[in-house]
């Protein structure tokens, strides 16, 4: 699941990017806010369905070969929208997320950029910048974050003991309902250990992708100039 999802990810982001500000369709600071949601969201749509075979892996303990005979049932049950189940509150916890972690990154970045030569952009400083950035989206998105892990857990509970999952309301509802019960500091419940995971998977990422595409420009360049 992550494989794909990287890959489609940061190629969608770059493009989209690339795309808006070469077209003026929104200004240079908010293109990466606007990129990174659209391309989010693309991911998010098409690695729904794997996301939720994980689910039922975690939830049934299954093995590979009874998880087709899962997915297959699934379909015969609910068609083929049901291999979507669970796309709203993932969406609405990565998109955000996606879109303020970008929107901060670049603006880091480009401090960072200020002490130092333009040309000379480290490994450091992407590193720094993803796990700042990835620190602020993960606790401003926590709620929605809170929310899927208790679809997931009633779904985990519902299908060990092979009860067919039922409605369980809106993220809107559930975000209310938590508050009614836990109050506000329900909402931010695993606050320590999501920061403990979002700021050094996002610092990384971030940092080895970036090296990765300044490693592969160059080897380009010199290919065009040695040809």
């Amino acid at each position: 699941m992550t494989v794909p999802a990287t890959a489609i990810y940061f190629t969608a982001y770059d493009q989209l990017k690339a795309f808006l500000c070469g077209r003026a369709l929104t200004s240079d600071l908010y293109a990466p806010m606007v990129a990174g949601a659209l391309a989010r969201l693309g991911t998010v749509t098409v690695v729904s369905p794997l996301e939720l075979m994980r689910t039922k892996l975690q939830a049934r303990h299954v093995s590979y070969r009874e998880l087709g005979a899962c997915v297959r049932a699934a379909v015969a049950q609910g068609g083929w929208r049901s291999l979507w189940l669970g796309w709203g509150p993932t969406a609405l916890r990565d998109v955000p997320f996606s879109a303020l972690y970008w929107f901060n990154y670049e603006l880091v970045k480009s401090w960072l950029n200020g002490l130092r030569p333009k040309d000379q952009t480290s490994v450091g400083m992407s590193f720094v910048a993803g796990g700042i950035s990835g620190t602020v989206a993960a606790v401003l998105t926590l709620p929605f974050d809170v929310v899927k892990t208790q679809r997931q857990v009633a779904l985990g509970a519902m299908e060990a003991v092979r009860v067919n999952p039922l409605h369980v309301g809106s993220t809107w509802l559930l975000l209310r309902r938590i508050r009614a019960e836990s109050g506000t500091k329900g909402l931010f419940a695993g606050f320590l250990p999501r920061i403990i995971k979002a700021a050094p998977s996002c610092a990384i990422m971030i940092s080895t992708y970036e090296f990765g595409k300044s490693f592969f420009q160059r080897l380009n360049q010199d290919r065009l100039l040695g040809s």
